[in-house]
């Protein structure tokens, strides 16, 4: 796999160091309060993981998966719900944990929805922000690194359902995906 990456981009160190950052803001932020931490499958599992074994308060978890790329490299723009939420997020602070904001699309309609569905609050955290390909304008409250508009994978963000497990992030080589 480590031969299939162009340039390593931040290294598991610079991820884990950034991640302890993101879990000291959250808990600044939301400590106390009802929580939800609703990670968006697959790729937002690693950062997920980490940030609540980082943030020292009682949270819920709850997981949700959805499509908008089918095996390609860019968005489809169309979001399909594969596994929704299994709780009640009525009444509660819900915090979308994200691996990487590309378009907003996604995250956008996720956003409606929850708050169609009573959340008091919905925030977003995620690892990697990509504001090159930003077509709806969506606040993402807690940003890990902001990267150039790049093809990345690891530490959870795949291409076909590969490279998710690299501790690093790294941008793969287009020979790779082209």
């Amino acid at each position: 796999m480590d031969n299939d990456i162009e340039k390593i981009l931040y290294t598991e160190e610079e991820i884990k160091e950034r991640v302890k950052q993101l879990a000291a803001q959250v808990r600044r932020d939301m400590e106390g309060e009802d929580l939800i931490i609703l990670t968006v499958l697959k790729g937002g599992i690693m950062l997920s993981a980490d940030l609540v074994r980082n943030l020292g308060f009682p949270v819920t978890m709850d997981f949700i998966a959805v499509a908008s790329y089918y095996s390609g490299t860019k968005s489809t723009g169309n979001v399909q719900i594969k596994k929704d939420t299994d709780i009640n997020m009525a009444g509660k602070r819900v915090l979308i944990v994200e691996d990487i904001v590309d378009s907003g699309s996604t995250l956008a309609h996720l956003m409606k929805l929850f708050a169609l569905r009573g959340a008091t609050e919905v925030r977003i955290c995620t690892l990697l922000s990509k504001p090159a390909r930003r077509v709806v304008d969506i606040k993402v409250d807690y940003i890990g690194f902001e990267i150039p508009d790049e093809f990345v994978v690891g530490y959870g963000l795949d291409y076909n359902q590969k490279y998710r497990n690299l501790p690093y992030i790294g941008i793969l080589k287009p020979d790779i995906y082209v």
